[in-house]
């Protein structure tokens, strides 16, 4: 899948829109136990709590792939006799209309998911998109369309509890007392089944929404999907920066940390002017011919595609934006942290004076100290 696609499903959540006529669903307790299960027809519900499902729908396929949003393949074993790809088919083929199908689908994410907050809600919806053609100018033609795309789409959204408050009551024109609520709050994980992929069916493919930075979600991974689950975003960055000082170890010095942070910031730049739908990503050769250009010998390259192997696999590829903050760059030590904006490293400089190894900044712009402008 691309993002233009993964924003044409995006743009079905709306009542006007969707072909959804059901929301089903389940309530969680902090146990694994499932409490309560339910159906509403999507029609019958007041145009408020439509809204606020469909959202919470929406908001379990949202972000950008290869950061809150990751594609999860299915072999041909799977697609053939798998129980897991089964049972997602199983659901599809009937659009969510089985009680018991739907029970044993919560039995699987009940059985292996606990959230931080406790409790929480599952959702589950089946929509039929009856898929525009594309012109060349990318303008959509319904009238063209020939393709029908019919998906299963999953939020499970964490139940907080808030806190008592006082509220106002327009008919007694007074603030009253209004005690604690159990709320859903924003999907935490989520998945699309099938992949949309050329805006068409592929059965072989599955879209996983998660949230957490620093959280892969495993078990949920496995008992759904039975396949091995994408590392988390914040995962990614911290096992580069180990690969990087652990394979460069004298060599990585603050030149080649800034190069390979400028090389990976002008290629997301460079990608988001040209518009280009696919995914940006970079290999692990990419990155050793930047290396090679800062001078890296060749025994500590040799070692960097070693690690980098190990770590994310064999010809694993990156978005850049997962490997370094390419929004920001931060000099730290032990007492200081100095912020700089990426696009001025020419201020920032690390040299040696009278023995001590310093990080340098130009400053003839003028300097603030908590605000107060210091000369």
């Amino acid at each position: 899948m691309i993002d233009k696609e993964v924003s044409e499903l995006r743009r079905r959540f709306r009542a006007d829109r969707t072909a959804i006529t059901h929301i089903y669903g389940c309530y969680v307790g902090v146990s694994g136990e499932i409490l309560a299960e339910f159906d509403e027809s999507l029609a019958l519900l007041p145009a408020e709590e439509q809204e606020k499902y469909l959202e919470l729908l929406k908001k379990g396929v949202s972000g950008a792939l290869g950061r809150t949003l990751s594609e999860l393949s299915f072999s041909t074993a799977q697609v053939m006799n798998g129980e897991e790809h089964g049972l997602l088919m199983k659901l599809l083929q009937q659009r969510l209309s089985e009680a018991e199908t739907r029970r044993a689908l919560y039995e699987k994410i009940a059985g292996s998911l606990r959230l931080a907050d406790g409790n929480y809600l599952i959702l589950l919806a089946c929509d039929v998109y009856d898929v525009p053609f594309r012109g060349k100018d990318d303008s959509l033609q319904a009238d063209n369309g020939d393709t029908q795309f019919t998906y299963l789409v999953c939020s499970v959204c964490p139940v907080k509890e808030t806190r008592p408050v006082l509220r106002y009551d327009a008919a007694e024109r007074s603030f009253r007392s209004h005690g604690a609520d159990w709320v859903a709050g924003n999907p935490e994980l989520g998945f699309l089944f099938p992949a949309f992929d050329e805006r068409a069916a592929n059965l072989y493919g599955a879209l996983l929404y998660n949230r957490s930075k620093d959280c892969g979600y495993e078990e949920f991974v496995e008992a759904v999907f039975h396949t091995r689950p994408p590392m988390a975003v914040g995962v990614q960055k911290d096992n580069f920066r180990e690969v990087l000082t652990e394979a460069l170890d004298e060599e990585c010095s603050p030149r080649v940390v800034q190069t390979v942070h400028t090389q990976l910031r002008e290629m997301a730049a460079v990608h988001k002017e040209a518009r280009d739908p696919e995914t940006l990503t970079v290999s692990c050769g990419t990155l050793s011919e930047i290396l090679e250009h800062t001078g890296v010998s060749e025994p500590r390259m040799a070692a960097f595609r070693v690690k980098y192997e190990e770590t994310f696999g064999v010809d694993t590829e990156l978005p850049p934006q997962n490997l370094l903050n390419t929004a920001q760059l931060e000099y730290k030590t032990p007492d200081v942290v100095i912020k700089v904006n990426p696009d001025r490293q020419d201020l920032v400089r690390v040299q040696e004076i009278g023995g001590v190894r310093c990080v340098v900044i130009a400053a003839d712009e003028g300097i603030e100290i908590n605000g107060v402008q210091v000369v």
